[in-house]
């Protein structure tokens, strides 16, 4: 080696050497996204498509809406690493059946503020459009599951029929119920009003009057008491169940343990608390899959009886949906 060679050798070490003593040069400062994924979860049931789709969260007051004393509730909030108010999932499910496309419930639209109304946009971002639907089904005419049957004031679901429990329909789209309702509640009935009377006068209403099949592999099941006709679904396929719930469950901190904890929602408290005992009950047994409306989206899962209550234990997170 010549002592040129040296000389550059030498040059190179002691130049690597100032660069790897250097601190790196500053990254550029990326900014905060403040925003979530796309809303929407996909399994399959046997050879049907199931897709959670998010309507968004609210936050609920758990402490002042639970029937029982506060600080019961905030000690159950904050064993579950929760606090008050409630950051609460509002949840639909979308059921292909490979020839038909049902919904079931639709979210709040904008009958409840900026954080919800996100299931069309989700919907869409699921690969669907809302003329695509065929059916939507729903559990109640509360307006966070009604409120997003309309889209800039007009039907999102062009070509769907609706279906709900006939109770429901009569309460909730009643004048004189309306004329008669607390302040409070009047928004309850002017929501339902307002997203149900496009399709009353399009004839695309259709009330059922008891248990038995919506449409084919989905059959409805009276869950009264969250409201009068409040109505659960059980889908079917090839041997393989899912229970969709809806409001049965609000709070899964403190309802899960102690089931017969009601919510101010809950219009007949017994009747709510005896749904919610009947139907966990059956879908613990069976070892049903359970779709809750407002337990932690994607709310897929399934109950285990835990001593006078039920363990929550959820879906196993999965790419290859319908492959295995």
């Amino acid at each position: 080696m010549t002592m040129t060679h040296l000389r550059r050798l030498a040059l190179s070490l002691a130049l690597f050497t100032l660069a790897t003593a250097m601190p790196p040069a500053a990254l550029a400062k990326a900014p905060l996204q403040h925003t979530q994924a796309p809303g929407f979860y996909r399994i399959a049931l046997g050879e049907l498509e199931i897709t959670a789709l998010s309507d968004g969260t609210i936050d609920l007051d758990a402490v002042a809406l639970l029937a029982e004393p506060a600080t019961t509730t905030t000690r159950a909030l904050a064993r579950d690493f929760a606090k008050n108010p409630v950051e609460t999932s509002v949840t639909a499910f979308l059921v292909n059946t490979g020839s038909r496309l049902v919904l079931v419930d639709t979210g709040a639209g904008v009958l409840f503020g900026p954080t919800l109304g996100k299931l069309l946009a989700n919907l869409r971002a699921a690969g669907y459009t809302p003329d695509q639907v065929d059916d939507v089904i729903l559990s109640h005419l509360h307006p966070d599951h009604v409120g997003g049957l309309l889209e800039h004031g007009a039907p999102a679901f062009t070509h769907a029929t609706i279906h709900a429990a006939r109770r429901d329909v009569d309460f909730w789209l009643s004048k004189a119920n309306l004329a008669a309702a607390p302040d409070a509640a009047k928004p309850f009935f002017v929501g339902a009003a307002a997203s149900l009377t496009p399709y009353v006068t399009a004839g695309k209403l259709v009330p059922f009057d008891a248990d038995g099949a919506i449409v084919p592999g989905i059959v409805a099941i009276s869950t009264p008491g969250h409201s009068a006709g409040h109505t659960s679904f059980e889908v079917e396929s090839r041997g393989e169940r899912l229970m969709i719930v809806g409001d049965l469950i609000h709070v899964a901190a403190v309802q899960l343990e102690q089931p017969k904890v009601t919510i101010a929602y809950d219009a007949d408290a017994p009747a709510a608390a005896q749904a919610r005992q009947m139907m966990f009950t059956r879908v613990a047994r069976a070892g049903e899959l359970v779709a809750a409306a407002h337990l932690p989206f994607p709310g897929l899962g399934h109950l285990r009886a835990a001593g006078a209550g039920w363990e929550w234990l959820p879906s196993a997170y999965t790419i290859e949906v319908g492959t295995r």
